[in-house]
């Protein structure tokens, strides 16, 4: 039964996009592109809203909680590519989680007078373990209280916009010399995991009322809102602090962006908010990551360990991840976390635009968009590969080893394992 509006399917796109990571990068992004930090956020959105069509066109045709993983494997079948993204894509939930855990630790952290580095890991393996414990505990809390959550969010940064707004600097948002237009791009890549929400539509596509006119709607209206809503919060907090103290606090930017209009109350009210919004950001991301793995494992991509459940919760689905998932927030800087994150989705929107080319005639898509989709998409993978390579090689190796873990697991369990053993009634489930 279709029981979500287009309202409800917005929403879902929004929340997608709004958790934490708007907290976590607006930093890394003045950090790169300073006073153009506002189109790096535009360049960003702008490769998000041309993936959405995309996405739109496929999840019309192939309706299915599968999302992602189903319009893969439409397009390649069930072989070593479809079978490493899949994968990809699941690791890649384990990054934003980490980038959520690493950011409620930043933010935690203002409340301490004495910070110190076994501080900064209790911060984030608590912002983890919480989350992972309401989860085992009753899947429908999560459900019911993220679309609060968000409304929260989202109220709080209009609330930031339009009070800063008042003590805007146009001077600060003027293009400074020396800032090179790859800085720019690289930073709207850099911060793009702030955008990769709105592929979650495609996965309630099943339960959206009227899908062939509310599906593109709910793509198209999500990341278009977020756009003006990010490109907003870039001029405020560029455009009323001085750069010098974003960069000083890059790890909680958007807290020192509420002092000009709001003080040191404005402040610590984006500090608790931030806390809430990455924790239900993490909350939302393993309830969707387990169920992730659990619908991968029963296509015979994954083991059949993560499909099991207790009432109808994919317990070690929720295990698996909390474990991985605190061995990254604890290993990796937030700078390498958001690279690694946002070079992830790059290639796995990447994939899904070669899919929708791929069927393009099935979908009835516009060969012109998805090739211009399909491109932008790579093109902003290579910038960014290119930038990181010098900047942080470590990010670099981390991305090629989720790559080539990938690539691994399914080539040897799908040659040795899967084609042997794979129990064919999970097929049916």
């Amino acid at each position: 039964m279709r029981t979500i509006g287009l309202v409800g399917a917005i929403s879902i796109g929004v929340g997608g996009m709004v958790g934490g990571g708007i907290f976590a990068v607006l930093g890394e992004a003045v950090s790169l592109a300073h006073s153009a930090t506002t189109y790096a956020f535009l360049i960003a959105g702008l490769v998000a809203l041309l993936t959405s069509y995309s996405y739109a066109k496929l999840s019309v045709v192939y309706q299915s909680q599968g999302g992602t993983v189903t319009f893969i494997d439409k397009a390649f079948g069930r072989n070593l590519l479809s079978g490493s993204a899949n994968l990809m894509l699941w690791l890649s939930y384990l990054v934003t989680i980490s980038l959520y855990a690493v950011a409620f630790a930043s933010y935690g952290a203002t409340f301490f007078e004495h910070k110190t580095a076994l501080l900064n890991h209790i911060l984030i393996s608590t912002s983890i373990i919480l989350p992972a414990l309401i989860n085992l505990i009753s899947a429908s809390f999560v459900s019911k209280s993220e679309s609060i959550i968000v409304g929260i969010k989202v109220i709080l940064l209009v609330v930031i916009i339009v009070s800063g707004a008042f003590y805007v600097d146009t001077s600060r948002l003027v293009l400074a010399k020396g800032v090179e237009p790859l800085s720019i791009v690289v930073a709207g890549m850099i911060i793009f995991v702030a955008y990769e929400g709105f592929e979650l539509i495609a996965n309630a596509a099943e339960e959206i009322k009227e899908p062939a006119k509310n599906l593109p709607r709910a793509f198209y209206g999500s990341v278009l809102f977020v756009i003006l809503l990010y490109v907003l919060i870039a001029i405020v907090s560029v455009g009323t602090v001085p750069e010098a103290q974003l960069l000083e606090a890059k790890d909680y930017a958007l807290a020192i962006a509420a002092k000009p209009a709001l003080g040191q109350v404005g402040f610590t009210i984006v500090a608790v908010a931030a806390l809430f919004a990455t924790f239900s950001a993490i909350n939302a991301t393993i309830y969707g990551n387990s169920r992730l793995g659990y619908i991968i494992a029963v296509e015979g991509e994954l083991p059949s360990l993560l499909t099991k459940k207790k009432r109808e919760i994919p317990f070690m689905g929720i295990i698996i991840t909390l474990i991985l998932s605190l061995t990254l927030a604890n290993s990796i800087d937030l700078t390498e976390i958001a690279i690694i994150g946002s070079a992830s989705f790059l290639l796995i929107f990447f994939i899904v635009n070669l899919s929708a080319y791929r069927l393009r005639k099935e979908i009835k898509a516009n060969t012109l968009i998805v090739l211009i989709s399909t491109l932008s998409t790579l093109v902003a993978l290579v910038s960014l590969m290119y930038h990181t390579y010098s900047s942080n090689p470590n990010a670099i190796i981390m991305f090629s080893l989720f790559i080539v873990i990938s690539l691994a697991f399914e080539f040897f369990y799908g040659r040795l394992i899967r084609g042997h053993f794979f129990n064919r009634k999970y097929k049916d489930i």
